[in-house]
């Protein structure tokens, strides 16, 4: 199948310009009976940093897709404020991901979730807005050590290293892009962070996805989404995997997501 992928100038939604790709799974347009994907990348990624993965989702299950990098990423619009609120993805998921969804027309999807992304779609299905299903990689329910130690590093890495000019690839404003997504997981408030309250809210199926050396989270966020969700849950944990299954196990999650996908555009 020869997906049509489109690079859009922006969107507008929540007060912002948004820059995303829509991409059509075939020359004659998504089947109408196939629910859209929904890409929402991790806490520093962006458009580019999905690499083909979105792309070949599509072509695999025969759905449309909408991918786009947030507010304060990518080359979208650059942070205008000092630093985020501890409840940012609150926010992205409350205000900024429904005025997404209205701007571009999509109602039901099958959200795609990365790390933070998945964290967002979490509560954005737990709030009981209209969900078809979820697909998470490496989803934070709450705060863990790990997470915060390897946060710290990261921040010692930027600082030190050409980190920064790397990033700079993939953000109009690398610098602002970074501390805004490390001053806020530092924030010693942030400790108590916790979305597991969102969790009996979710009634869709949910695929979660975690790589065995994950160095910001642990099984523990999956099996805590198994627990208190209402909806079917498969959890899937892959080998010599860290943060971004999709970039170090791809064919593994191409896979597992596709199956998931599929089996719901069947049903």
């Amino acid at each position: 199948m020869n997906a049509i992928l489109a690079r859009m100038p922006f969107l507008s939604a929540a007060g912002h310009k948004l820059e995303y790709q829509w991409i059509d799974p075939g020359p004659e347009g998504a089947d109408p009976a196939k629910p859209a994907l929904v890409f929402l990348h991790e806490g520093l990624g962006s458009i580019r940093q999905w690499r083909d993965f979105p792309l070949r989702v599509a072509q695999a299950t025969g759905c449309p897709a909408l991918v786009y990098s947030r507010y304060g990423y990518g080359h979208s619009d650059v942070l205008a404020e000092p630093r985020r609120s501890v409840r940012f993805m609150h926010e992205e998921a409350l205000e900024a991901l429904p005025a997404v969804l209205a701007e571009s027309g999509i109602r039901a999807p099958v959200l795609v979730g990365h790390s933070d992304g998945a964290s967002i779609a979490l509560i954005y299905a737990g709030a009981g807005n209209p969900v078809r299903a979820l697909a998470l990689m490496a989803p934070h329910v709450f705060v863990e050590e790990v997470c915060i130690r390897s946060i710290e590093q990261a921040k010692r890495e930027f600082e030190t290293t050409d980190l920064a000019q790397r990033l700079g690839k993939y953000h109009r404003d690398p610098r602002r892009s970074f501390y805004l997504w490390n001053d806020v997981w530092l924030d010693p408030e942030f400790l108590d962070w916790n979305i597991e309250e969102y969790l009996p809210g979710v009634a869709c199926p949910v695929l979660a996805i975690q790589g065995r050396d994950d160095q910001y989270g642990t099984m523990a966020q999956l099996r805590a989404i198994a627990l208190k969700v209402k909806g079917p849950c498969e959890l899937v944990e892959l080998e010599r995997c860290g943060h971004s299954p999709f970039r170090d196990q791809p064919e593994a999650t191409l896979a597992a997501v596709s199956r998931f996908v599929g089996g719901l555009a069947l049903g």
